[in-house]
């Protein structure tokens, strides 16, 4: 079943984004931002639930983007429990995303991803995205670092 997240999933999909990103999260600043992300429509948490446990979650930004002058959706985050995967619930939720995306007037949707996470890519380009951009990143809190990591 696929459902919009609530705000008692928090701690399911926290465990979730904590796995994807190989690293425990702070939990009360995680429940903050959840908590606001529920009640804005900016934002749409969706989630996979298997006999009655939250499996998967993807979640979603909506954003009005100057350079392609229309609303663009981005998966922020997106984890399938280890145990569930390669049972087609990834490519479900992505399905299910791309038309919540299209009722919210999106004309695109798009992910950033790890360079690490080799898996994922082959996921996205077997889904039909395609890697047009690249995305850079700088640390405003601590001494950057060449070297690459999941969960930096």
């Amino acid at each position: 079943m696929y459902r919009k997240a609530t705000v008692s999933d928090c701690e399911k999909v926290y465990d979730l984004i904590c796995d994807m990103e190989n690293k425990r999260l702070h939990f009360d600043k995680f429940s903050d931002i959840f908590h606001e992300q529920i009640n804005d429509n900016r934002y749409y948490c969706l989630i996979c639930e298997q006999e009655h446990a939250v499996v998967g979650v993807l979640n979603l930004r909506f954003e009005q983007q100057l350079h392609h002058a229309e609303c663009i959706a981005e998966i922020m985050e997106f984890a399938v429990d280890p145990s569930f995967r390669h049972q087609g619930i990834g490519k479900r939720m992505l399905e299910n995303a791309c038309q919540i995306a299209k009722k919210h007037g999106c004309i695109q949707i798009e992910a950033a991803c790890n360079q690490l996470r080799s898996d994922t890519h082959r996921f996205y380009l077997r889904e039909g995205m395609h890697n047009y951009h690249f995305k850079f990143s700088k640390s405003l809190i601590q001494k950057d670092t060449a070297e690459n990591a999941i969960g930096k």
